[in-house]
């Protein structure tokens, strides 16, 4: 599965700490992130972090995107809720990418760790039954 982990910059050290926290979760997925955020778990954790666009570059909306061409699975996107974001709107559209889509998001570490046990329990499984299903109708 390919898991995007975002973060705003006041939020970015919790995502690392999720990330060691979870590293032998993680190690068996493709990881994408936010550039310092991709950089900083990939130092904390030596996890193989590919990166899409900074903050403040638009890597939400790049996330956006993938979601749409259905080249991710699952949306870790620890948002700080308290500050106006110059890249709210683009946020906003990941998250109705997500919806349309029917990719899980979480936007706090409560819904984050929920989300990573079930992937490890499998229950997100049912998402490489959706991506081989549009292989077939292509």
């Amino acid at each position: 599965m390919t898991i995007a982990l975002l973060a705003h910059s006041t939020e970015k050290e919790l995502m690392v700490q999720f990330c060691i926290a979870y590293s032998n979760i993680l190690k068996q997925h493709r990881l994408l992130a936010n550039e310092s955020t991709g950089e900083s778990i990939a130092t904390a954790t030596g996890l193989d972090v590919w990166r899409l666009f900074g903050e403040k570059q638009n890597g939400a909306r790049q996330a956006a995107c993938c979601v749409g061409f259905d080249e991710i699975d699952l949306v870790l996107f620890f948002r700080d809720h308290l500050k106006f974001h110059e890249t709210e709107a683009a946020e906003a559209d990941l998250i109705w990418q997500c919806d349309t889509h029917i990719i899980p998001i979480a936007t706090n570490i409560g819904t984050a760790e929920v989300l990573i046990h079930g992937l490890d329990r499998g229950d997100l499984e049912w998402r490489d039954n959706v991506r081989n299903l549009q292989q077939w109708c292509v």
